[in-house]
C-alpha cells in the first residue's frame, strides 16, 4: 500500500484528479516516519505494507498518547495513566476524601500530560495535607510545566532546601529549570552543577551545557554533552528511549559547538 501511494504521488495527472491521495500518503509517511523514530518497528513494518488503516491506528494508539504525556518526559512519578485507574481514584476521593488519592490522581494528570487537571488535584492533596513535601514538589513541577515558573520557585526551592536528593534529584532539576526559565543564571548554573554532579540523567546534562554554551564555557559543555552521547550507547532500551530526545539535542549541540 505504501509503494503504491509513492508511485500514486508521482504521478501528477494521477494528483490533480485525486487530490486526497497526496493528503493520505503525507500523513502515513508522517506515521511511518514516528514510529521508526520511536523504534515502533511491529508498527514501521505494518504501516509501510498496510492500508491507511494502519496509520490511522497507529496515531491514535501510539502517537497521541506519547504526544499528550510529552511534556513530562524525564519526570517518573508513580500512578498508572490509565481511565481505569483515574475512575478508581475518584471513587476512593468520593467516599475517603484523603490527601493521599487526591495526590495520586494528580500524579496520573500529570503522566498523561493534563497539567491543568494535575494541579487542582494537588492543590486539593494540599488543603488536606499542607506539609507532604511530595504534593508541594508536584505540584512545583506541574506549575512549571504549565509555564508558571514564578509560582513553581517558592514550592521547589522549599522542597531542596529540605531534602536535595527528593524524588531521586527530580525535584533539584526542577529547581534548576525553574530558575534557568525565569533567567536567574547565576543561581541556575550552580543547581544544574550539583544535579550533574550527583546524578548522570541526560535531560539535566544537556540543559547544563546549553547554560554552559550561553556563558562562553564550551570546553564544560562538551565534556557533558559528550557523556550523553557515550551513556546512551551503553544504556537499555527503555532509558534510551526516554532520553530520546536529549540524546539528538546532545549531538546537535556537539556539531554546532
Amino acid at each position: 500500500m505504501f509503494a503504491s501511494l509513492i508511485s500514486d504521488v508521482l504521478d501528477i495527472d494521477y494528483l490533480i484528479h485525486n487530490p486526497w491521495w497526496l493528503v493520505a500518503f503525507v500523513f502515513q509517511l508522517w506515521m511511518f516516519i514516528d514510529a521508526v523514530r520511536r523504534s515502533e518497528w511491529f508498527w514501521a513494518v505494518f504501516i509501510f505494507i498496510g492500508f491507511g488503516v494502519s496509520a490511522i491506528l497507529y496515531f491514535f494508539l501510539v502517537y497521541r498518547e506519547a504526544a499528550a504525556a510529552s511534556g513530562s518526559t524525564g519526570f517518573e512519578l508513580p500512578g498508572a495513566q490509565s481511565r481505569e485507574r483515574i475512575k478508581q481514584l475518584q471513587s476512593k476521593i468520593h467516599h475517603l476524601d484523603n490527601a493521599y488519592h487526591h495526590f495520586q490522581l494528580g500524579d496520573v494528570y500529570f503522566q498523561r500530560g493534563k497539567f491543568t487537571e494535575a494541579e487542582k488535584c494537588y492543590r486539593a492533596a494540599l488543603a488536606r495535607e499542607p506539609g507532604d513535601i511530595d504534593t508541594r514538589a508536584h505540584l512545583g513541577q506541574c506549575l512549571l510545566r504549565l509555564k508558571r515558573p514564578a509560582e513553581a520557585k517558592p514550592l521547589l526551592e522549599a522542597v531542596c532546601r529540605e531534602n536535595s536528593k527528593h524524588d531521586f534529584g527530580y525535584s533539584l532539576m526542577a529547581y534548576a529549570e525553574t530558575l534557568t526559565a525565569l533567567n536567574e543564571t547565576d543561581a541556575a548554573f550552580g543547581i544544574w552543577q550539583h544535579v550533574v554532579e550527583s546524578h548522570s540523567y541526560a535531560r539535566a546534562k544537556v540543559q547544563f551545557a546549553e547554560l554552559c554554551i550561553a556563558r562562553q564555557q564550551t570546553d564544560l559543555a562538551r565534556v557533558q554533552l559528550n557523556d550523553v552521547v557515550k551513556d546512551d550507547v551503553h544504556a537499555p532500551n527503555f532509558q534510551r528511549k526516554q532520553d530520546r530526545v536529549w540524546v539528538r539535542r546532545a549531538k546537535s549541540l556537539l556539531r554546532q559547538n
